[in-house]
């Protein structure tokens, strides 16, 4: 029981922390980077990752050893969505990831990375569109834990 309750606290924080993060990266990129703000946003790219990572694991951990058993996840459209719409949101992800490593050259020169407006705007679009689907795996989980949906 404190096992399950312990695993529930983890994977909650981290997909608070997952959300914060994201959001700080937001917030840095309301203008063109700055040397400041780039080694930020770098910093930031670097947590969500080890974030995703463990927030995927702490969930699996739940479905195999902890709460319902995994007949009951697998069995659940709700939790299959939330699934989904994490693997897409970490498909989206890359792209950024990759545009913040690509800033790593002119940062270790001194110089704040060059963003094209039509990059900037790309990324903001795709961070907010990671954030809109977080939002979604939170209702899935709502919906899963209620036991609807459940095939």
């Amino acid at each position: 029981m404190l096992t399950a309750a312990l695993a529930a606290f983890v994977h909650h924080a981290l997909a608070f922390i997952l959300f914060g993060v994201l959001m700080v990266e937001l917030v840095l990129l309301r203008e063109p980077p700055t040397l400041s703000t780039a080694r930020s946003i770098l910093r930031m790219d670097a947590v969500y990752g080890i974030c995703a990572t463990l927030l995927l694991l702490v969930g699996f951990f739940r479905v195999l050893h902890t709460e319902k058993g995994a007949a009951y996840y697998f069995s659940s459209a709700p939790f299959i969505a939330k699934i989904c719409l994490f693997a897409l949101v970490g498909l989206i992800s890359i792209y950024p990831t990759l545009q913040f490593r690509g800033w790593r050259k002119a940062l270790a020169a001194g110089h704040a990375p060059v963003v094209e407006p039509a990059q900037h705007r790309r990324l903001k679009t795709m961070i907010h569109t990671e954030l809109t689907l977080l939002a979604l795996i939170m209702l899935c989980a709502a919906l899963m834990a209620r036991g609807i949906g459940v095939l």
